[in-house]
């Protein structure tokens, strides 16, 4: 019997137990051919209020379990995903449509999610305040109660675990809504792992499902903390729903990062990093590198590599082959990607490399001459789409890389490091990299952009962790009771 043997899930959803959904069954589908890979359970508002109840009513005795023994559950869930990779990694290739390699990133990530997560119940859990009264006065980070989790497709693996592990570990409860396209990855695999790591029933949920599921799950009264990643639209209507709702939400969005290239740049050593930044998962990740900016200088030579590097770059089924760049996720976002390079180059762009596709296979494109103005360039595309421009001054760099909705990532490459930190400065993005492409993750990194990017750094470490997952409670103690005037 597998790890994630089928009759286990299918048709079902994870409330400390496998049970069927109300909303029936959704078939998983591969992206690179179209084979249903098999029928998870969709859940209803129905199946959110029951697993929220039960999720309340769960956390107080989990909140209360002995700190060594929910660490020694987080521990024995990163183990576990080094134990089941093989079989984990085969679902993340044809289910999200993940090289290897990326698969194997995601496995890493992790499964150190869950080891630095386990470190967290015993982090001090409070602090000593002075006070005018003759009291003890401290303050003392509770957990926050039942945090919702809403997870995208692209990384369906990272962008679940690392919420989900932080906000248990903290003594959450935890309702988790991984998007259905990639509801084996996201949402099944963390319910078998944590099945098998111990977790006490009811603490975990897993309930694969639609808009109107993540509608329910923001409003539901017993949901305090609410951690979404996705689409800058979508986190305005959970930022919005939530604040009527008087709860928080950590909210990590799209992007649009930058690339500077300046003008003592090594074009040699910086061709790979360039490539990786804009092609890397069919560029459907929110950090890629989705604005080149390159020094006038290097400019002509810079679009010619990078052209011919994805004219080069093999692109189909990972699960068949040896490739560069798998499938997009499905039709409709192959189509809309098709459409911004499209009407880029109706724009002015030229294209240079890809801007074809054959079923969701997208070819790596170059976009020269795509600067302010060009589609492809202004808005997150989500694709293997490259749009270069230049710069003549470093003031002219500043204004490009600033001048965008967004501020997730950016990446300087230069020889100079002191003139790449202090250009970093100038730029206002929650990561920066010199001498590197815009796509990284640590565990143990804070993550998180800001403007349209997100509500800043609610991921990764433990002092985001911590200010994420947590209340901060003001507590007072006297010998005697206090007397007052009347």
């Amino acid at each position: 019997m597998s790890f994630l043997d089928d009759e286990k899930w299918t048709g079902r959803v994870w409330t400390g137990r496998w049970e069927r959904a109300a909303g029936g069954d959704s078939p998983v589908i591969e992206p690179a051919t179209g084979a249903e890979l098999g029928r998870v359970g969709l859940a209803t508002p129905a199946d959110l209020t029951r697993s929220a109840t039960l999720a309340a009513e769960a956390q107080r005795e989990w909140a209360a379990t002995p700190f060594q023994e929910r660490a020694a559950i987080l521990r024995r869930a990163g183990d576990l995903w080094q134990e089941h990779a093989d079989e984990l990694r085969t679902w993340l290739v044809r289910e999200a449509g993940s090289i290897p390699g990326k698969a194997d990133f995601e496995l890493h990530v992790a499964a150190q999610e869950c080891y630095e997560a386990a470190a967290l119940p015993s982090h001090p859990t409070g602090e000593l305040l002075p006070s005018e009264a003759p009291r003890l006065s401290m303050v003392r980070r509770v957990p926050a109660g039942v945090v919702g989790v809403i997870s995208p497709f692209n990384a369906p693996l990272i962008l679940s675990i690392r919420s989900v592990a932080p906000a248990l570990a903290l003594g959450n409860t935890v309702v988790l809504k991984p998007d259905p396209r990639t509801a084996v990855c996201g949402g099944v695999a963390l319910a078998r792992v944590f099945e098998e790591a111990g977790l006490p029933a009811g603490v975990l949920h897993v309930l694969p499902g639609g808009a109107d599921v993540g509608s329910a799950l923001v409003e539901d009264p017993h949901v305090r903390v609410i951690s979404f990643t996705g689409s800058t639209a979508a986190g305005r209507s959970v930022g919005e729903l939530a604040g009527r709702h008087l709860k928080r939400a950590h909210l990590e969005l799209g992007g649009n990062s930058a690339l500077v290239v300046l003008e003592d740049a090594d074009l040699e050593e910086a061709m790979s990093a360039a490539a990786w930044g804009s092609f890397f998962h069919q560029g459907q990740i929110c950090m890629t590198t989705g604005r080149h900016l390159v020094h006038a200088s290097l400019y002509d030579e810079y679009v010619e590599r990078l052209a011919d590097k994805a004219d080069h770059l093999p692109v189909g089924d990972p699960a068949a082959g040896q490739v560069a760049l798998g499938p997009i996720i499905d039709a409709s976002q192959r189509d809309k990607i098709h459409s911004l390079v499209t009407r880029s180059v109706e724009a002015g762009a030229k294209l240079m490399a890809g801007g074809t596709y054959e079923n969701n296979f997208y070819h790596a494109t170059v976009l020269a001459d795509a600067g302010p103005g060009v589609p492809a360039y202004d808005n997150e595309v989500f694709g293997p789409v490259a749009p270069v421009t230049k710069f003549s001054t470093v003031d002219e760099a500043v204004k490009l890389a600033s001048t965008s909705e967004y501020g997730l990532s950016l990446g300087i490459i230069t020889a100079d490091v002191h003139n790449g930190l202090a250009l970093a400065d100038r730029i206002p993005t929650g990561i920066a990299h010199i001498n590197d492409q815009t796509v990284n993750d640590e565990a143990l990194a804070p993550f998180g952009g800001v403007a349209a990017s997100g509500t800043g750094s609610r991921f990764g470490g433990p002092a985001a962790n911590i200010e994420a997952f947590t209340e901060a409670r003001w507590v007072t103690a006297r010998g005697d009771v206090a007397g007052y005037p009347f």
